[in-house]
C-alpha cells in the first residue's frame, strides 16, 4: 500500500510539472525594430500617433489599414524570410513586408515626410525594442530617376552596404555612403536575423536630396491652376472612362471608376493595391 501512494504521489508530481512546463514559453523572444533615424514611414506615424496622425500621408496610411499597425510599428516583419525577401514579397508592397495589415505604409505618395539628405557618409539609426545578437543588416536607396508615385519594386533599389554579424542594441548607429542623388527617393532596410529564428524586419525610409528630378508634392497642384477650368475634368476620365476598379492601377485625383454598383471619384492620386477598394479607404475614394 505504501509502494502505490508513493507512486501515486510521483505520478501526481509529474503532472504537476508537466502542467507548469507547458505554461511556459518555448519559443525564444523575437527581436523587433525599426529604423529610426532616418524614421521610417511606420515610424514617423507611431510618433505622430496612430489615433491622431498630423501629415496627410500618415492619415491616408491609417485610413487604409487601421490604427494597430502604427501601435506595432516594430513588427513589419515576415517570420519565414530566411533571406528569401524577393521570393515572399511582392513589388509594390515592399514598405509592408507584403502583410494586408501594414498595406497603409505602401501609398506611393511624395507627401510622406521625408529626411533632407545629401550625397556622402550619412549616420543612421536602428532602433530596436528586442534586440538580437548576430543579425545581418542591409541597406538599399531607390536608383536614380525612381519616380515615388509609383509603386517600390525590388528592381528600383540599389544596393548601399551590408553590415554582418552585427549585435544591436536598443539604439544602434552605423555610418553609410548615400550615392548622388536628387529628389525623394526611399532609403529601404533589412534585418535579417541569422541564429535562433528566420525572422526578417523591413523599413522603409523615405529621404529628400533636394534639387528634385522627381515629381514633388506641389508639382500636380501647381499645374492644375494654369489649364483652364474645364481641362481637369475633361482629361482625367478620360484616362479613367468610368472603369471598374482594379487593384495595381495607377489612378489620378479626379478618375471616376465603379465598384460594387457604386461610382466614386479618386481624392487623390496613388496606385492601388488589394484591400485599398474604393469602399475600403475613404482617404483616397469619395462616392461620386
Amino acid at each position: 500500500m505504501r509502494m502505490g501512494h508513493r507512486a501515486a504521489a510521483v505520478g501526481a508530481a509529474a503532472i504537476t510539472a508537466g502542467s507548469v512546463l507547458a505554461l511556459l514559453p518555448s519559443a525564444p523572444a523575437v527581436a523587433h525594430g525599426s529604423m529610426s533615424n532616418p524614421p521610417s514611414r511606420a515610424y514617423v506615424c507611431k510618433n505622430e500617433g496612430p489615433e491622431t496622425p498630423k501629415s496627410e500621408a500618415c492619415k491616408a496610411a491609417i485610413a487604409a489599414g487601421g490604427t494597430q499597425a502604427f501601435y506595432d510599428w516594430h513588427e513589419v516583419s515576415r517570420l519565414e524570410a530566411g533571406g528569401n525577401h524577393r521570393a515572399i514579397i511582392p513589388d509594390g508592397q515592399l514598405c509592408g513586408a507584403g502583410r494586408d495589415k501594414y498595406r497603409g505604409l505602401n501609398l506611393a505618395r511624395t507627401d510622406w515626410p521625408a529626411t533632407r539628405v545629401s550625397p556622402g557618409a550619412l549616420t543612421i539609426t536602428y532602433h530596436a525594442t528586442a534586440p538580437h545578437s548576430n543579425s545581418n543588416f542591409e541597406f538599399y536607396i531607390t536608383r536614380a530617376g525612381y519616380d515615388p508615385t509609383q509603386p517600390l519594386r525590388w528592381s528600383d533599389l540599389v544596393h548601399i552596404q551590408t553590415f554582418t554579424n552585427q549585435n544591436p542594441t536598443t539604439f544602434t548607429n552605423w555610418t553609410i555612403n548615400l550615392p548622388q542623388r536628387s529628389g525623394r527617393h526611399i532609403l529601404y532596410s533589412i534585418w535579417q536575423r541569422v541564429v535562433g529564428s528566420t525572422e526578417a524586419f523591413y523599413t522603409c525610409s523615405d529621404v529628400d536630396f533636394g534639387g528634385g528630378n522627381n515629381p514633388g508634392p506641389t508639382s500636380t497642384p501647381t499645374s492644375t491652376p494654369t489649364s483652364s477650368p474645364t481641362s481637369t475634368p475633361t482629361s482625367t476620365p478620360t484616362s479613367q472612362p468610368g472603369g471598374t476598379w482594379a487593384p495595381n492601377t495607377a489612378y489620378q485625383a479626379g478618375a471616376v471608376v465603379t465598384y460594387g454598383g457604386v461610382t466614386y471619384r479618386c481624392r487623390q492620386a496613388h496606385t492601388s493595391l488589394p484591400g485599398w477598394e474604393p469602399p475600403n479607404v475613404a482617404a483616397l475614394w469619395e462616392p461620386a
